[in-house]
């Protein structure tokens, strides 16, 4: 009796010392890395020239938008900063001189009447002393010199502001005021080159959420392109296996539905931890925190699709 016991004694042994060998492991999905190209505006889409699915190069004409309302904006922008370059140039310019011309002939007018009103003034004002005239004649008349006079004052005033010329805070002035037109007038012109949607990177279109016809909010995803040389495994590693764990440790991913595994490197893990997603759950790990990371595969791995479940074994160390 005691042969068959030591017998299963050792064979439970062996099984847990092979236990032991196994390399630690954890889950996660395959994915790829994602870019998302966003509607510059409201506009609608007037052609698609690719479908999911298509691989293509940077560059790549991916969708059209309506550029009609996008034109006429840009045209209207363009324009103010005309406008606004032509009241620079004004500035710079200084009056002409026919302004300064006809400054100086109102300032002669002027003078002219308020001299007169003076000597009206002058002959009344002895008359209503001797009670001659009426004293509202006499103050009527003082009133109007004095009117006169401001407005001689007035107009040399005015000529000699023509005179001095522009000043240098207003041709300042006018300069931003140009300078914020251009800029407005060039966000613009980018805003409409971006309606015509094109691939930024090399890779495989994903995801098309909007149709020929659509008119996507602004903001909203037109495209999402899965682009690099491959893959990536984005794993959960159980808080039991961090401190075995670091950035350019070696692995093994097993992808569900093939038999052969992929190598890769760590190329990130994070330093705070999450909870353990539902599909990484085994056993006591339900308990556990775990880390996101990122195993980073080789160009051999480059036809596999993204979403799969994946298993990743690290390299044991020496």
């Amino acid at each position: 009796m005691r042969e068959p016991n030591l017998a299963v004694l050792l064979a439970a042994c062996l099984l847990l010392a092979a236990c032991g060998r196994q390399p630690p492991q954890a889950l996660g999905t395959l994915e790829w890395d994602r870019v998302t190209l966003p509607a510059p505006a409201a506009e609608r889409i007037l052609r698609t020239d690719v479908r999911e699915g298509d691989q293509v190069a940077e560059g790549a004409p991916l969708l059209q938008l309506e550029p009609a309302t996008g034109q006429a904006e840009l045209a209207a922008l363009q324009a103010q900063a005309q406008q606004r370059g032509e009241a620079l140039q004004e500035l710079r310019t200084g009056p002409r001189e026919e302004d300064i011309a006809q400054a100086r002939a109102n300032l002669a007018s002027a003078q002219v009447l308020a001299r007169d009103a003076q000597a009206y003034y002058e002959r009344l004002r002895p008359l209503g002393t001797r009670q001659l005239v009426a004293e509202a004649v006499v103050d009527r008349a003082r009133a109007d010199a004095s009117s006169a006079a401001a407005q001689a004052r007035q107009a040399e005033a005015a000529l000699l502001e023509l005179e001095r010329g522009t000043r240098v805070e207003q041709v300042a002035q006018g300069a931003a005021a140009l300078a914020a037109a251009e800029a407005q007038a060039q966000a613009r012109a980018v805003t409409l080159r971006k309606l015509d949607v094109v691939a930024p990177r090399a890779g495989r279109v994903d995801s098309l959420p909007y149709k020929t016809g659509d008119q996507a909010p602004v903001g909203a995803p037109l495209a999402v392109l899965l682009v690099g040389e491959a893959p990536y495994a984005r794993i959960y590693v159980p808080q039991a296996l961090r401190a075995q764990v670091k950035v350019g440790d070696r692995a093994q991913v097993h992808v569900a539905g093939h038999e052969q595994a992929y190598p890769g490197r760590v190329r990130m893990i994070r330093s705070e931890p999450v909870f353990t997603p539902y599909f990484a759950l085994t056993g006591q790990d339900a308990e556990r925190l775990s880390y996101l990371a990122e195993v980073a595969l080789e160009p051999a791995a480059a036809e596999l699709p993204p979403g799969v479940p994946v298993e990743v074994r690290f390299d044991a160390r020496d």
